[in-house]
């Protein structure tokens, strides 16, 4: 069965920082609800009215570097945001996204076929992202069995925990 995802877009472009996510001066808030009303605050304050449950952000090189606060990932993944595609991700922002359930892709082009709002859809065993708006069609790096596995199951927490059950009912 082919895993896939569908939504409509938000772009945004290079060097997307995790001050402009979720800006320092709010990290004393823990609540996934309080984060989501201030994500991407440093970038566009009305990023919480705008973004909808489903959608995709699309950036461009360098996405989520900065520092290595989940709060970065809590903000999307609080306000409903499916995953997110950029050109590159940095790796911690990367790692943090994957281990808390939020779908993270590379593709070189795919910020050059979309445009706010157009809808999208990521065929993720094949490495597709079509825009469905317009018909263009670009690659995206597939993800391994075992990261596709803890999206699936909203996080690595929960994945394995999964596991452990799993184990304990093939030992009995």
């Amino acid at each position: 069965m082919t895993k896939t995802l569908k939504g409509r877009v938000m772009v945004f472009g290079d060097n997307i920082d995790t001050d402009m996510i979720t800006p320092g001066r709010y990290l004393e808030l823990s609540k996934p609800e309080e984060i989501a009303a201030v994500a991407m605050a440093g970038l566009d304050p009305d990023f919480p009215k705008k973004v909808k449950k489903g959608d995709i952000i699309i950036g461009g090189k360098n996405f989520g570097c900065g520092s290595s606060r989940e709060h970065g990932v809590i903000a999307f993944k609080a306000n409903g945001v499916q995953a997110i595609v950029a050109k590159s991700i940095a790796k911690i922002y990367y790692r943090n996204a994957i281990v808390s359930g939020l779908m993270v892709l590379i593709s070189e082009e795919a910020h050059t076929i979309f445009e706010n709002y157009q809808h999208c859809e990521i065929d993720l065993e094949n490495g597709n992202i079509i825009n469905t708006d317009t018909g263009k069609s670009v690659k995206c790096e597939k993800l391994s069995t075992e990261d596709i596995a803890i999206w699936e199951a909203g996080g690595m927490v929960t994945e394995y925990k999964r596991k452990a059950q799993e184990i304990n009912r093939n030992s009995k």
